[in-house]
């Protein structure tokens, strides 16, 4: 999909039509059912100065009758329909009341249609944009903090939702009465019409401006918002270390800093907002009293009716409330722009970890892995690899050691391609993985990492997600193997137990036993651990610790560990630093080779 142009940043047009032909098309017959509604609404809107001028004008002529042939119709239908006696003010009443109604039943209809259009069309965005979130690349998605994204799905939708709504409200029921109470005026006066439309250029030049500078302002807003909210998460969930290391002045500070910012942007928005209601205000004095002016000429000229002119002032009137809130719609509009203007702008960056197009599914035999002149670079300016060979033979364990940075996790994640290398090859059994299926490529990879993520769902669905579809008696084989069997059953509810969010009514052994579970359960033939028991106690580290020798088994496993008392069993153990593999080897060749790994040995070993 092709990215926001320039044109788009500038011009709003190009975003309406995107959000019309991808989101709204859709959605045509009930538009078009709000737009006949609307349509009604207008018409009988638009009676009302008629019926007024009908009223003045058949008081001036008395009860016996009226000059307009249509009400001497009707009237004679209400002398046969009630009998004698009915005059032409009766029968104006009775079309007051046929058309108060009318407008009052088509006014419910358009609201109830129009709400229904507006929340499946925000609902729609809404799944897209976490679709398009859930599908993007690591690099992608981590670019803003969840908090800053989640605010996506809430503020920005909000401009977006009261935007859809006054379009149809306003600019579509409002525009069309303002057109036919113009029709109105124009059969009732046309002179005095043209007269009143002299003032519409006066106000409607500084609105337009004042609306582009309300894009800017709401675009600045969105984004302090985004930036605020991140703030506020980050702080609540950092509150342990705030109080252990007494940060509250601190987080005090930026937080009033951040409020502060967001409070001076909203009054820059509201202030801009502000100045479109004076501008509408005196706009309409000065129409009414160049129209009142005239009239006065003109009665004093004797031309025209008592009714003409009653009738075309309240049409001057009830057309200056649409045309208020057609001149407020576009600060409305201005903001949901530069809404849409983000949202497009995420949902246009195509992920690039993607299927090749000419992309088959993996074929595993052994499951052997290759890493040949891997190099890969977060950033431009460092490399976080640099020309990495290893070859892990099929059903191994090859143990990743070396200290923090030293580009350990980073290799681990591009095997399921979590990133894409920037330089060189990763094989599966001789197949390059960017040439073979993402779905295939991740169904032979299970992972256990140090960062474990739960879902706010029950045990039992947490484990299964490493294999949907599986009976309880396996889930719970695969809890038995990764010892958490034993204190699922001692909770309440079991199985059924909610971990509550990101697992947080568990502790930190037993999400990272859960875990452990839910990749047993997955039975891939390669296996990727990242301190996957580090935060067990010493008897359910034993107890993992043996199910995971039984697991590797048979599995290409790629292991990382800080103790390196745990990989001495290893069938071979890359040392890196800097990016690089410095050494490899088995361990009692590593110690007597009395290089990197044999320091960082010793070292532990005084520790412990």
């Amino acid at each position: 999909m092709a990215k926001l142009s320039a044109r788009d940043a500038a011009d709003g047009w190009p975003l309406l039509r995107r959000l019309w032909r991808e989101e709204l098309v859709q959605h045509r017959l009930a538009l078009l059912g709000v737009l006949g509604l609307v349509a009604i609404i207008a018409a009988m809107t638009s009676l009302y100065p008629v019926l007024i001028k009908l009223a003045f004008d058949s008081f001036a002529t008395g009860a016996g009758g009226t000059a307009d042939p249509l009400l001497n119709r009707l009237r004679s239908w209400l002398v046969v329909l009630t009998g004698p006696g009915i005059g032409p003010i009766h029968v104006i009443a009775v079309m007051v009341v046929v058309v108060t109604s009318l407008k009052g039943f088509a006014l419910l209809g358009q609201i109830v249609l129009t709400n229904s259009v507006v929340s499946r069309v925000e609902a729609d965005m809404q799944a897209r944009l976490y679709e398009h979130l859930v599908d993007a690349d690591l690099a992608q998605s981590q670019r803003e903090s969840p908090a800053a994204l989640t605010q996506r799905f809430t503020t920005d939708f909000i401009y977006v939702r009261e935007a859809l709504t006054r379009l149809v409200n306003i600019a579509v029921r409002d525009g069309l009465t303002g057109i036919g109470l113009f029709g109105a005026m124009l059969w009732i006066d046309w002179q005095l019409t043209l007269i009143a439309l002299v003032v519409v250029p006066i106000v409607a030049v500084p609105i337009v401006a004042i609306g582009k500078k309300l894009r800017r302002v709401a675009t600045s807003q969105q984004e302090q918002s985004g930036i605020m909210a991140a703030l506020i998460t980050e702080s609540l969930q950092g509150a342990r270390v705030a109080k252990t290391d007494q940060l509250e002045p601190y987080l005090k500070r930026r937080a009033r800093a951040a409020f502060e910012m967001v409070r001076k942007l909203r009054m820059k928005a509201i202030n801009a907002r502000g100045r479109v209601e004076p501008l509408l205000e005196v706009g309409g004095g000065i129409a009414v009293a160049v129209v009142l002016f005239a009239i006065g000429i003109r009665v004093n000229s004797g031309v025209g009716t008592i009714g003409d002119f009653t009738g075309y002032v309240t049409a001057l009137l009830l057309a200056s409330q649409p045309l208020r809130s057609i001149g407020n719609l576009n600060a409305i509009i201005q903001e949901a722009l530069a809404a849409l203007k983000r949202y497009y702008a995420t949902v246009n960056e195509a992920a690039l970890i993607t299927d090749a197009p000419d992309a088959r599914p993996l074929t595993v035999q052994g499951a052997a892995i290759s890493f040949r002149d891997v190099s890969f670079s977060y950033r431009e300016d460092h490399a976080a690899l640099s020309k990495v060979g290893l070859e892990v033979a099929a059903g191994s364990v090859t143990a990743l050691v070396g200290r923090s940075g030293s580009g350990k996790s980073t290799l681990l994640a591009l095997v399921p391609r979590l990133y894409d290398v920037t330089g060189g090859t990763i094989a599966v059994d001789g197949q390059d993985i960017r040439a073979v299926t993402l779905a295939s490529l991740r169904d032979q990879i299970a992972v256990v990492s140090q960062d474990i993520v739960l879902f706010d769902d029950s045990i039992k669905a947490n484990i299964a997600f490493g294999r949907p579809g599986a009976l309880d008696t396996e889930i719970e084989v695969a809890a038995e193997a990764a010892a958490a069997h034993g204190f699922i059953l001692a909770l309440p509810d079991g199985y059924a137990t909610r971990v509550g969010d990101r697992g947080s009514r568990l502790s930190g052994g037993e999400r990272q036993r859960v875990a452990l579970a839910r990749a047993i359960l997955k039975n891939a033939p390669i296996l990727l651990l990242d301190e996957a028991t580090s935060a067990l106690d010493a008897e359910s580290e034993k107890l993992v610790q043996d199910a995971l020798a039984r697991l590797m088994k048979g599995r290409t496993t790629l292991v990382i560990a800080h103790r390196l008392s745990t990989v001495r069993d290893a069938d071979q153990i890359a040392v890196m630093e800097g990016g690089q593999i410095v050494e490899r080897g088995h361990h009692d060749a590593l110690i007597a080779a009395d290089g990197v790994y044999a320091k960082l040995y010793r070292l532990q070993m005084l520790d412990g």
